[in-house]
């Protein structure tokens, strides 16, 4: 190639000067131009051909994950498996009204005294979230955490969401013969709880859990020897499971059902059953239940409740949770 073009230009500069000649016969000088010239392109061109190469290269996509599982923190008397995104502040307040089965005497629960709890809860960093709360039954203030374990997957590379839920209460109320209270630590219960959901479409989401209560106090008695015996176990399991199906934009029907699984000396706790409706906007989530789960915290309500649904002894309540993000 080199040779053709020396003689090409030869070839069209016979008429010029015989120093213009002389010049081009330098042929060494010439030649080694040339030839750097050429292994310049050459490798100018490798080089675009493998960054065109390297742009065709496959992305690595971020995860996507499925998102309102549930519309909010709470599934009636339950946790759910969201926690709201970082920096999210909440408030909430629950109430549950007295049993309804004693008629029209009592307006269905309604006059007699309501147990309420109010609760703040703030999402320092992504998936973590911190609470407080207080409420009128024995005077309880509790402190709980939220935390994303795992979170469901729109390619379905992880199908389910888990979350663990954590909470410690307690009793402020004055020690007394029906408030027994030795130490301070008599004061503490405590529950754990991990859960896990699945939003199966964009209208129904499935969630099952297993939870641990510990009270450190339990109720005692003297048996025929003199010695004092627990009327419950200090540590009670219990199994929950609920789903959430939305009617409309706003509205959803919600259902929750808890299983005590320990085997109690005595006065062992009933079961669960849970049916409402729940109505959602941007920032605020109000739903309305009958159950007959009578008590605000999980830690009561899974050792303490012997409200049986079976003879009808179900108490109405409301949540109202507003949200505001920082």
């Amino acid at each position: 190639m080199i040779k053709f073009i020396t003689g090409f230009i030869r070839e069209h500069l016979t008429t010029k000067s015989t120093t213009m000649r002389n010049i081009f016969h330098t042929s060494a000088f010439f030649k080694s131009t040339l030839i750097l010239m050429v292994v310049v392109f050459a490798a100018s061109s490798n080089l675009m051909a493998q960054d065109s190469s390297a742009a065709k290269a496959p992305v690595t996509k971020s995860k996507s994950y499925v998102k309102n599982t549930f519309s909010g923190n709470y599934l009636i008397d339950d946790q759910t498996v969201m926690v709201p995104v970082k920096k999210t502040f909440g408030f909430y307040i629950s109430h549950h009204f007295g049993l309804v089965n004693e008629g029209i005497s009592n307006f269905f629960g309604v006059f007699e005294l309501a147990n309420m709890q109010f609760s703040l809860t703030y999402v320092p960093v992504k998936d973590l979230q911190l609470g407080f709360g207080f409420g009128n039954y024995n005077m309880e203030v509790n402190w709980n955490a939220k935390y994303a374990l795992l979170k469901q997957t729109k390619d379905g590379s992880m199908p389910v969401s888990v979350t663990y839920f954590g909470l410690a209460a307690m009793n402020t109320q004055k020690a007394s013969s029906s408030n027994y209270i030795v130490t301070t630590a008599d004061r503490f219960s405590y529950f754990n709880q991990i859960l896990i959901a699945r939003k199966v479409n964009d209208k129904l989401s499935l969630q099952v859990g297993i939870a641990l209560t510990h009270f450190n106090n339990v109720t005692g008695y003297y048996d025929s020897t003199g010695k004092i015996q627990s009327q419950m176990e200090n540590n009670n399991w219990t199994f929950c499971a609920g789903g959430r199906y939305q009617v409309s934009p706003g509205m959803a029907i919600i259902v929750n059902y808890d299983q005590p699984l320990t085997q109690n000396p005595t006065n062992n706790p009933q079961p669960n059953i849970s049916f409402g409706l729940e109505m959602n906007t941007s920032g605020h989530d109000f739903q309305i239940f009958a159950g007959n789960y009578g008590y605000a915290l999980p830690t009561d309500n899974t050792v303490l409740n012997q409200n049986n649904y079976r003879k009808g002894q179900f108490v109405i309540g409301f949540i109202i949770s507003r949200l505001w993000n920082f």
